[in-house]
């Protein structure tokens, strides 16, 4: 997400550099460049101009501070209008003292509504409070199996009377089993349309009437970049919306949606859906958005995903098998398929300060080497994954190895060696020692968040910059260390 944005952004920022101050003169490129760069990422028109005038004003009587250059200085003035544009704090989902809580679910056909209710309730889950999902859609065909299929997935139990029921009655008794049951919130799926239409805001004005929820969500694709804005605006005039769930901003690579919903239409965006699993939706923050938007990773949301699927005790297991070298390869499998849980590696390392300017082919490569990695563990016994040692004696092992994985007794061969020599750096950190790390992820060193500086890693195979050596450097002997996977 927001990668034509952050972009065009890196280059609004050079426009300064070398500057020894900011003044009227010199920011106008800058601002010219942020401008392109909030229009090409379709934020709506009103939205661009505001921000500009702002950020000109602030830049313009900010202070200048000792060590700080111009285009730093700029760089936190654009911060922190992003945060002020995007609604500065999260809002978190109601929730009613001693009384059961009601969500109303609202949006269009096609926008991931459905989905989105699922994963909301999965996520109250996880702040253990019970759920219960309603079921009203009775026009889009398969509605009611498609919430009842992921109501189970979840283990969520779903509320329903059927395609022939009223909707309105299907939500009134739905809350009512609800708080007989003495469950903490009530989410009522409501069918979509195709556009807004009459209908449809009759409809759900009297589910809403008749249920009084405390929380009225409506579901925009941000696909549709500022539409999602107006849309968000026409619903909130017309029924009332309380926040907006911005789905699909994965798949979104210019992200006008996030920066225009909170300005155009007053409501605030409380959950985003970064992809189609049911655990991908996360809370808005305004703050560590930005943060990504600017390309400054994500810390903290990547510390939250690390402790969902992080056991503490499993990790100081996992700690003292490194410090002690008896780190195998079940351990190294068992770390692969974390990390999996947790999102692509794509995801993961573009919340790591510094590593948002990975190439998608460099993803792809270190992908490909992972699960390469994963394809040979899999071959392995149990008793060849606990004791690596036994594979480095054994070629007949590392040949059977490779033929079960369908790779090469040398890539069999290369494992091994990398993870023995990968064990032994880990174990001399662990005494206070820090070694040049070696790329493991088969990506240049400028990609690899394992490999020390901007140089290649000892034993690196690849080239900087993709030039090949001179026949008189592949004369050289070669240095020892990992290469590539």
């Amino acid at each position: 997400m927001f990668d034509v944005l952050s972009d065009r952004l890196e280059s609004a920022w050079k426009k300064l550099r070398g500057q020894d101050r900011i003044s009227q003169s010199n920011i106008q490129n800058a601002l010219r460049e942020v401008r392109r760069a909030l229009l090409e990422a379709d934020v709506n028109l009103q939205v661009v101009k505001d921000f500009i005038s702002e950020v000109e004003t602030k830049a313009q009587g900010a202070e200048v501070i000792t060590g700080v250059r111009p285009d730093q200085q700029f760089i936190k003035i654009v911060y922190d209008e992003l945060v002020q544009v995007m609604g500065e704090e999260n809002i978190p989902l109601a929730e009613v003292e001693g009384k059961t809580t009601i969500v109303l679910m609202a949006g269009l056909q096609g926008t991931g509504k459905t989905t989105a209710t699922a994963k909301l309730a999965l996520h109250l889950r996880r702040l253990n409070r019970s759920c219960l999902l309603v079921a009203t859609d009775v026009y889009r065909p398969a509605a009611i199996e498609q919430l009842l299929t992921l109501g189970k997935q979840i283990d969520v139990p779903v509320f329903e009377l059927g395609s022939d029921a009223d909707p309105v009655e299907i939500a009134r008794q739905g809350v009512e089993h609800a708080r007989a049951e003495g469950i903490n919130t009530v989410i009522v799926d409501t069918a979509g349309r195709l556009q807004i239409d009459q209908d449809m805001m009759a409809e759900l004005s009297r589910i809403k009437s008749t249920i009084e929820p405390d929380e009225t969500l409506l579901v925009v694709d941000s696909m549709t970049g500022q539409e999602a804005a107006n849309l968000t605006r026409t619903f909130h005039d017309q029924i009332g919306i309380t926040g907006a769930i911005l789905t699909k901003l994965d798949g979104d690579s210019r992200g006008g949606a996030a920066l225009s919903v909170r300005q155009i239409s007053g409501a605030p965006i409380k959950f985003i859906g970064v992809g189609e699993k049911v655990e991908a939706l996360q809370p808005f923050y305004p703050e560590r958005m930005a943060s990504r938007i600017l390309g400054m990773g994500d810390v903290l949301s990547l510390v939250e995903k690390a402790q969902e699927e992080i056991n503490l005790a499993d990790a100081e297991q996992m700690q003292e098998k490194i410090l002690s070298a008896k780190f195998d390869f079940t351990d190294f499998l068992k770390q692969l398929r974390l990390m999996k849980n947790m999102g692509s590696l794509g995801g993961i390392m573009k919340l790591i300060p510094g590593m948002g300017k990975l190439s998608d082919d460099q993803l792809k490569q270190g992908e490909t080497k992972l699960k390469r990695c994963e394809a040979m563990i899999n071959s392995m016994t149990k008793q060849e994954r606990r004791d690596p040692d036994l594979l480095a004696s054994s070629p007949s092992r590392r040949r059977r190895i490779a033929s079960g994985a369908g790779y090469r007794e040398s890539d069999v061969s290369k494992l091994v060696g990398d993870f023995q020599k990968m064990r032994s750096l880990m174990q001399q950190m662990g005494q206070g020692k820090f070694p040049g790390m070696p790329g493991m992820f088969g990506v240049s060193s400028m990609g690899n968040p394992l490999a020390a500086g901007n140089r290649p890693a000892p034993g690196w195979r690849g080239y900087p910059g993709g030039v090949p050596p001179t026949k008189k450097k592949k004369k050289e002997k070669k240095k020892k260390g990992f290469g590539t996977l």
